[in-house]
């Protein structure tokens, strides 16, 4: 394997989805900075993928922390954001604090991270952002108020971001239910369920996804794009 001189930040890297990019990345022989709100654990995780990754810590909920979290992270050539963080929220018991944490942490945090990385981020079509979105944002369920409405909110992020970074290019990507990830583990009446809605009866997978990002970090005609990763849930 031949380490290259490109240098990706995975936001979110420790674990699901975003430990799997960071694992892609490096296999490919990219280095990578992987975030997770614990340092120990993001080192441990960064050492387990090879002598290409390192990990620190980073938590986008508290937005105020977070330029000093990267100062020691130098040239970026592609950012995925992945952290994410789910709640059950209505607006009939609505949670206001927990609504407040997604909000910040998917809205403020994200941006804060770009701004916080500010020139050390490539100006060029090769560099390539990615921003994690999600389905709830076009298809709400019992409980989804505050997840939709800030999913919807990365959508007008990403579009704005494409615009005010070019030639820096941004994506949001929109994974639907994706059956074999840590999340879905051991709920198989739900994930049978949504099967039963999904044409072809096959959910999407987590290497859909990876394949998904690594795709939108490197295709340098794609910018301003949301891409749904769902098996064509939205079509039918």
């Amino acid at each position: 394997m031949t380490t290259t001189t490109r240098t990706y930040l995975v936001v979110g890297g420790t674990s699901g989805i975003g430990l799997e990019i960071s694992r892609a990345l490096t296999a490919r022989g990219d280095r990578v900075v992987l975030t997770g709100r614990d340092a120990e654990r993001a080192t441990e995780v960064a050492a387990g993928l090879g002598e290409s990754a390192a990990g620190i810590a980073l938590d986008l909920a508290q937005p105020e922390t977070i330029a000093a979290s990267l100062a020691g992270v130098g040239d970026v050539h592609g950012l995925v954001i992945a952290g994410v963080e789910r709640d059950s929220n209505t607006v009939r018991d609505f949670d206001i604090a927990g609504a407040t944490r997604i909000a910040t942490l998917k809205l403020v945090g994200y941006a804060e991270t770009i701004h916080a990385l500010g020139e050390r981020l490539s100006n060029s079509t090769e560099t390539g952002i990615v921003l994690f979105g999600g389905v709830a944002r076009y298809r709400p369920y019992p409980g989804s108020l505050t997840v939709s409405t800030v999913n919807g909110g990365v959508e007008g992020l990403g579009t704005a971001l494409s615009v005010e970074l070019a030639p820096i290019r941004v994506n949001v990507l929109h994974p639907g239910i994706i059956g074999d990830s840590p999340f879905w583990s051991g709920k198989e009446q739900a994930l049978a369920a949504y099967r039963s809605r999904t044409p072809g009866g096959e959910l999407a997978t987590v290497a859909d996804v990876v394949g998904a990002a690594l795709f939108l970090l490197d295709n340098r005609g794609i910018s301003g794009e949301q891409l749904h990763v769902n098996r064509a849930t939205l079509a039918s």
